[in-house]
């Protein structure tokens, strides 16, 4: 690994940041530790020198520098972890977006005494992926990801959410015309599947399906549904939804200008000729949005509370992938959890609460409840 130099210490020894690996794969949604060491010279000019700044940090093309700590798009998600000379970056629910370089910087009491280790440590963020492989009677299915994360790693398969025994990058399965959907997931990495395929059944003819932008759908953004087959003479096409009979398009093409969360399904296409009508596989379009309605309840009704009731405040919100939940208290606390439980509720508890739902598109906040409590007299 080499390293640049500030050039306020420019020709002197001593100075290094060392990483432990120069590139780092990843699974999308899990965490990764970036480790590094650095040193510098204990004194200069007989003062002793000291470090009082240690960041990590990523490039905007090659002007700027974005400390990772003071990100937006990192909040909550990063973690420095210094101890003596060992710098690490931890990163939490990785996202394919935080694939970048990343550097760490040290500056000491010295004037100007600034070192950067360059070049530092490349990050990939990889989500793994289901190809399918079709013939008349069977039908492959591969578990691919951009790298190896164990080199080579083992898969696991999920069949409609059940783990499966097999264990390798491959699959077959019969063709079937069921609800069946497949998933899989690295060994060690239960935690991160890929996205699920739906219904395999094939009508051995070649015919292909696809969703534009391939990557995150979000509700009243564009998307396109593609549909392609192998005919001569050519195809007319026809796209459903699942469970429905109308056709909801005639063209090669399914557009929608502003998705909605409605539009959630399973789609597929027809394609039809003079010999005959073949349907496709069915592809999945799942509406990711933030969380649209914050409704809290309280059990009891709070109108009235005596001292030493009890009292529990429930959150519940709509939002896709499912929201996180935490209570505030107007001027106080804060408790992150769906059911704020007063098992002995006392007076100092009166006030207004609110609770605040969050994915990773966004949060809302519900409206405020009043807790009165009743002090008892004897």
């Amino acid at each position: 690994v080499k390293f640049r130099l500030s050039p306020s210490v420019l020709g002197q020894t001593g100075w290094s940041v060392t990483y432990t690996s120069t590139h780092i794969c990843a699974l999308k949604g899990s965490t990764v530790d970036i480790r590094c060491s650095y040193s510098y010279p204990p004194i200069i000019n007989n003062v002793h020198n000291t470090a009082q700044e240690r960041v990590w940090f990523i490039k905007d093309g090659h002007k700027s520098v974005l400390d990772v700590n003071n990100n937006p798009a990192y909040t909550d998600r990063v973690e420095y972890i210094f101890d003596e000379n060992d710098c690490t970056l931890r990163i939490t629910d990785l996202r394919e977006r935080d694939s970048a370089e990343y550097e760490f910087r040290f500056t000491t009491n010295q004037p100007g005494g600034s070192f950067t280790g360059s070049p530092g440590v490349n990050l990939s963020v990889t989500d793994l992926k289901v190809q399918v492989k079709r013939s008349s009677a069977l039908t492959e299915l591969q578990c691919h990801s951009s790298c190896d994360i164990t080199g080579p790693p083992l898969y696991v398969w999920y069949h409609n959410g059940q783990k499966l025994k097999e264990e390798t990058s491959s699959l077959r399965v019969s063709v079937r015309d069921d609800d069946s959907s497949y998933s899989c997931a690295v060994k060690g990495h239960e935690g991160y599947r890929s996205a699920a395929v739906c219904e395999l059944w094939y009508l051995n003819m070649f015919s292909s399906v696809w969703v534009s932008p391939s990557t995150e759908i979000r509700d009243s953004s564009s998307v396109t549904l593609t549909c392609s087959s192998d005919a001569n003479p050519p195809a007319q096409y026809s796209w459903y939804k699942k469970n429905t009979q109308t056709a909801l398009s005639n063209e090669w093409q399914l557009s929608f200008s502003s998705i909605q969360t409605s539009d959630s399904g399973e789609y597929y296409c027809t394609a039809e000729n003079e010999l005959g009508r073949r349907i496709s596989e069915s592809i999945c379009i799942d509406v990711k949005y933030t969380p649209k309605a914050v409704i809290v309840s309280a059990s009891p009704n709070v109108s009235e509370i005596n001292e030493g009731g009890s009292v529990t405040l429930t959150c519940s919100s709509d939002a896709n992938p499912p929201a996180t939940h935490t209570w505030y208290k107007k001027n106080g606390q804060r408790h992150p959890i769906k059911k704020l439980i007063f098992s002995s509720i006392q007076s100092s508890d009166s006030g207004e609460y609110y609770c605040r739902a969050a994915n990773t598109l966004g949060w809302r906040t519900s409206e405020s409840i009043s807790i009165d409590v009743k002090c008892e007299r004897y």
